[in-house]
């Protein structure tokens, strides 16, 4: 062995898994608490929240040889995908008729 050569890297168990996705889902959290201003930061902190959901549920399922995990992600990444598309264009029509899409601005949306 080398000077320089590194050793050998383990596999990454469930901990490592589970511990990125509860780092994802707490950075959405912050994202969404400390920024409430602006709707696209918000919609992009939920779509995290859900990939560190996703995640965990891949971990999950290999963990325990299950595909019932992995078929449960795809249903969410398709409510994720449409919730996408219709949450973006909710802000374009808003940004049409306020001009803004602020979120003290669409305040003013109250009946």
């Amino acid at each position: 062995m080398g000077r320089f050569d590194l050793p050998l890297l383990s596999q990454p168990t469930l901990s490592h898994y589970l511990v990125l996705g509860a780092i994802l889902f707490a950075i959405s959290v912050i994202g969404i608490f400390l920024n409430r201003r602006n709707v696209i930061i918000m919609l992009m902190a939920i779509e995290l929240m859900l990939l560190a959901v996703n995640l965990n549920f891949i971990a999950f399922s290999h963990y325990l040889d299950d595909t019932a995990g992995q078929i449960f992600v795809f249903f969410i990444l398709t409510v994720a995908a449409a919730e996408s598309a219709i949450g973006l264009a909710i802000l374009v029509l808003l940004f049409r008729n306020v001009g803004s899409i602020d979120v003290e601005d669409l305040r003013t949306l109250r009946g």
